[in-house]
């Protein structure tokens, strides 16, 4: 029997906002904008529905809820503005979807909010197959603005077909090919672009491993001396996870790929769906390695963390992009932080952040750079990945779920 939902049904407590006994976490302000915009005009109820629906969607298809954290809400100073002078009038709310490090994107919002007085980025966090099963449930009314970051261009690629992200050319990528230094940077059809590289490896903890004993390749893992010491992700939720895997497959055939999953598994303390979850293992001791990117890596490193990195012999060397969301509520301030997330300042502050910047014009701050890795790189089938992504994930589930 179909329920009919009005405002009487929302309750806000805490940041919470209540529908019917289920929970959808955002902003506040992000939701009060929602409605205020729903509630005027002839077509309310329907308008209010369809925005209640896409939430409720999204927390019946995700089994880990987004976290909404308005940069005008603690990250800026009044009225989304993060002080000092602007470049340019603003570009008003724009919703930035992104599994990357929460504190990274808040910074990236921040920033931007200051170039662009009168702009509000609203970051919504969560892992990467959580945040396509958000785009998905959105698609006939959708929310997000911008999908930045995924485990590498992979999910982007399998999102392709599913309708929710659409073509941009930025104007500072307008001649960029579609494949540079021997890796792909940008979609054909501009679906994506590359904002910086990630290599996939091994972080260890170097109170626990001697450099004598360090794994060189994916085989490695499998020495029974490291059986209960390491950690990886979840493919089920995590990019990084659902890239190592795919990744095996294409090397191994499926066959051998699965086989080698089915000692690897045996061989793994816990699989967390966060793709950090692994690097703060490694960092409180509560795992020797953990399979993880170099960035989290060289993060925690700066920080004193008795971490390091290992590029194993082969592996994805990838670009990690971003996106314009299809038919999302603000495009033009889409755009605007994509063309942001590419100019030197933006590509500065990811090279803050200990990620390979793909600006020539900034500079790596880690040991690692396109030219060091790209000898480690290995070949990526990304027809076969758009083919068998979903049943690849889905295969992982029936297999150790």
């Amino acid at each position: 029997m179909e329920t009919t939902l009005t405002r009487k049904h929302l309750t806000f407590r805490g940041g919470v906002f209540i529908v019917e006994g289920f929970f959808h976490f955002c902003s506040a302000r992000s939701a009060v904008i929602n409605y205020q915009k729903t509630s005027q005009g002839g077509e309310r109820k329907m308008k209010w529905k369809k925005w209640v629906t896409a939430a409720l969607s999204t927390a019946l298809l995700s089994t880990v809820v987004l976290s909404g954290c308005s940069s005008s809400e603690g990250t800026g100073g009044e009225n989304g503005q993060a002080g000092g002078e602007a470049k340019s009038e603003g570009y008003g709310a724009i919703a930035f979807y992104s599994p990357e490090t929460p504190d990274m994107t808040k910074e990236i919002g921040q920033k931007f909010e200051k170039a662009f007085s009168g702009s509000t980025v609203n970051v919504q966090y969560g892992g990467t197959n959580v945040i396509v099963n958000r785009l998905i449930a959105e698609k006939d009314n959708p929310m997000g603005d911008v999908w930045y970051g995924g485990g590498g261009f992979l999910p982007f690629e399998s999102a392709k077909s599913k309708g929710i992200i659409t073509s941009y050319t930025p104007e500072i990528a307008k001649d960029w090919p579609v494949v540079q230094n021997g890796i792909q940077i940008r979609d054909k059809d501009w679906k994506w672009i590359g904002a910086e590289v990630f290599v996939l490896g091994f972080i260890y903890n170097t109170d626990l491993v001697k450099p004598e004993e360090l794994p060189k390749n994916w085989d490695d893992l499998l020495d029974p001396k490291w059986k209960g010491k390491i950690q990886m992700s979840n493919p089920a939720a995590s990019g990084t996870a659902t890239l190592t895997v795919l990744s095996q497959l294409m090397s191994r055939g499926e066959e051998q790929g699965w086989e080698y999953f089915e000692k690897l598994v045996d061989q793994v303390s816990a699989l967390p769906d966060s793709g950090s979850a692994p690097s703060k293992a490694v960092a409180k001791g509560e795992a020797h390695i953990g399979i993880a990117f170099d960035f989290m890596a060289y993060e925690m490193k700066a920080k004193g963390e008795k971490v390091d990195f290992i590029v194993p012999e082969k592996t994805p060397v990838i670009v990690n992009p971003v996106s314009l969301v299809a038919n999302g509520p603000n495009p033009e301030g889409g755009k605007a932080l994509i063309d942001y997330l590419l100019s030197k300042e933006g590509q500065q502050t990811l090279a803050d952040w200990y990620h390979i910047p793909l600006s020539n014009e900034v500079e790596s701050k880690t040991p690692l750079t396109l030219e060091k890795v790209m000898p480690h790189a290995q070949e990526l089938d990304v027809e076969w990945v758009v083919q068998n992504y979903d049943r690849v994930r889905n295969e992982w589930r029936q297999k150790f779920q």
